[in-house]
């Protein structure tokens, strides 16, 4: 037995006793009725996942998985290929978007190169899991072996455990990787059985052949492999990325140890729907931080069942939206645990 089927056995649902006390207290809370909306929903699910009535969440770390595509050769991108590897050096040193905001949130940032074009320096501080230089062109081929495939989620099973271990009971997941909007949307066009014309969009920026041509490019890459859309990992092996693998391997990982992961934007949630397809239950420990800009954004988290907290217009990626969500799942277990309720202060409603 490999150490995805391991783990995925030790994935279980949620504590509904606890979620049952949780409601209630959170119903009798000196409040109206559901007047903090998702929060209050958030508070629940927390406690379902902890089984604690008052959990903490004080230990922070986003993930962010860094990988090339071949696909860039087909011209779908107008940004250098160069700049995942600029990226990802400049995501360690905590100098990007992510970083600044992980500052905010209190979070560490662990970088993982699991598939990048070239080798960085032993002091990057840069993890090394590197499976292979970058993801093969889909619209030629497959982009991985489904070895390499499982060997992507075992990886962020891995590093999600890891940090686990380290203290982390939190996560979040990002990712770096130029061109991998068009892996992304091919997935989600495979499992949601949705027109790439309908889901496509220009990603950090999309070639000079536009929108349409990135949808030709995401069509031929679906006939030329034709995935298994009842085969999640057939999928992610034919048309996926290693990144998307990396970050789908950190939701399962983190599910197996009853820790809830920040899903970050679009990128981030085509992993869960692997993760989600691979082991329903993953989905019961996994938060939805922000709506992504992009056309598929949308399209994603209803087929995954999960609705953003956040509306901001952002479509960064790199783990900024978990980064800003964070706070609010420190405010879910605030109000929950610093909130009085009717009967303590004396009142019957």
């Amino acid at each position: 037995m490999n150490v995805l089927q391991q783990t995925m056995e030790r994935i279980q649902g949620l504590d509904q006793e606890m979620m049952e006390k949780a409601r209630e207290r959170v119903d009798s809370l000196i409040k109206p009725p559901r007047s903090l909306g998702k929060l209050e929903e958030l508070a629940v699910q927390l406690a379902g996942i902890s089984g604690e009535m008052y959990p903490v969440f004080d230990r922070k770390a986003i993930i962010v998985m860094a990988a090339d595509h071949g696909v860039y050769e087909e011209g779908i991108s107008s940004n250098p290929q160069e700049v995942t590897y600029a990226q990802t050096m400049f995501i360690a040193k905590g100098i990007t978007g992510v970083g600044v905001l992980a500052k905010t949130a209190g979070a560490e940032v662990v970088t993982v190169d699991i598939g990048v074009k070239g080798d960085f320096p032993n002091d990057a501080g840069v993890i090394d899991r590197k499976i292979r230089q970058g993801a093969g062109n889909i619209a030629a081929g497959p982009a991985m072996t489904i070895e390499e495939a499982i060997r992507s989620l075992e990886t962020g099973i891995s590093i999600a455990e890891a940090e686990i271990q380290k203290g982390a009971n939190l996560l979040g997941t990002g990712e770096m990787g130029i061109g991998n909007t068009t892996p992304s949307t091919a997935i989600l066009s495979v499992l949601g059985h949705i027109p790439a014309e309908e889901i496509t969009g220009k990603g950090a920026g999309v070639g000079s052949g536009g929108i349409s041509h990135k949808a030709q490019v995401i069509k031929k890459a679906i006939e030329t492999n034709r995935p298994d859309k009842d085969n999640a990992i057939d999928v992610l092996a034919k048309v996926g990325g290693l990144e998307i693998g990396g970050m789908a391997g950190v939701m399962i990982g983190a599910a197996a140890n009853r820790v809830p992961v920040v899903l970050d934007g679009y990128i981030s949630t085509i992993a869960a729907l692997i993760a989600v397809s691979i082991e329903p239950k993953v989905k019961y420990y996994l938060i939805a931080s922000h709506a992504s800009a992009e056309p598929g954004g949308k399209k994603a988290s209803e087929l995954l069942g999960i609705q953003p907290v956040l509306h901001m217009e952002m479509c960064l990626g790199e783990g900024s939206g978990a980064a800003l969500a964070f706070p609010l799942v420190d405010a879910a277990c605030r109000i929950m645990k610093e909130m009085a309720t009717f009967s303590e202060v004396g009142l019957k409603i």
